[in-house]
C-alpha cells in the first residue's frame, strides 16, 4: 500500500482515521510526502517515521510532474529543466531526511508522471522511481465503494496508490472495506524496498 500526502492549499489535511485503521490492523504501507505535507505537519511526519509500519518516501517539492521539457500531466506544468528536476526531487529529500533522520529510498512525482530523461536523473541521485498498478483512489475522488472496488482489482505484487491526506474523501472508508477481504485471500502488505522490483 502506498499513500501519497500532496501538501499544498488544498491537500495539506491528515486523514487520522485512516491511518490509524492501518495502526490498528498492523498494515505496512509506504508513505509519499511531499515537502510542503511536511512543512505544514513535521511532528506528524516525524511521528510516523518513528512507526515501523511506515516508510517515509519522497513526493517532491511542488508536487508537480518530472520532466525536461515542461510537460503537463492532469492540468499540471512539470518541470522544465534538469536543474528544475533536480530541485524537485532534492530540496523535499533534504527536509524528508532531516526531520525523519533517514534519507527515503523511492521517489514518485506528482501526478506520479516522468519521461525517460527525468527517471535517469531521479536514479543519478541516489533514489528509485516508484510507480504504481492500481489507482485506488484517484486522486481522492473515489467513493468508498469505488476505492473498495479498486483494492480488490490488486493481483499479487500489485502497488496501489492512494491519498492520506484529503479526510474528507471516500478513501479511509473504502480501504476499511477492502483490507479485510484482502488479507482474507491470503495477501500480506509489505515494504517495497524489501522486494526486488521490475520496470513496465
Amino acid at each position: 500500500m502506498t499513500f501519497d500526502a500532496c501538501g499544498g492549499p488544498q491537500g495539506d489535511q491528515y486523514d487520522e482515521d485512516l491511518v490509524e485503521f492501518l495502526i490498528e490492523n498492523r498494515i505496512k504501507a509506504s508513505l509519499f510526502i511531499n515537502k510542503r505535507w511536511a512543512e505544514q505537519n513535521p511532528e506528524k511526519t516525524k511521528e510516523l517515521a518513528d512507526n515501523p509500519l511506515f516508510r517515509i518516501e519522497n513526493h517532491g517539492t511542488d508536487h508537480v510532474p518530472l520532466s525536461v521539457s515542461g510537460q503537463t500531466a492532469w492540468g499540471i506544468q512539470g518541470t522544465q529543466s534538469e536543474e528544475e528536476v533536480l530541485n524537485e526531487v532534492g530540496e523535499a529529500q533534504k527536509e524528508l531526511t532531516q526531520l525523519t533522520g533517514e534519507p527515503p529510498v523511492f521517489f514518485r512525482s506528482g501526478t506520479a508522471y516522468y519521461d525517460e530523461v527525468a527517471v535517469a536523473i531521479v536514479e543519478e541521485a541516489g533514489l528509485e522511481v516508484l510507480g504504481f498498478d492500481v489507482a485506488g483512489d484517484a486522486g481522492a475522488t473515489y467513493s468508498a465503494e469505488e476505492v473498495k472496488k479498486a483494492l480488490l482489482d490488486s493481483r499479487p505484487g500489485s502497488i496501489p496508490l492512494l491519498h492520506m491526506n484529503q479526510p474528507g474523501s471516500g478513501t479511509a472508508e473504502g480501504v476499511k472495506k477492502a483490507v479485510p477481504k484482502l488479507l482474507e485471500e491470503g495477501y500480506e502488505f509489505v515494504h517495497p524496498h524489501d522486494y526486488p522490483l521490475h520496470r513496465q
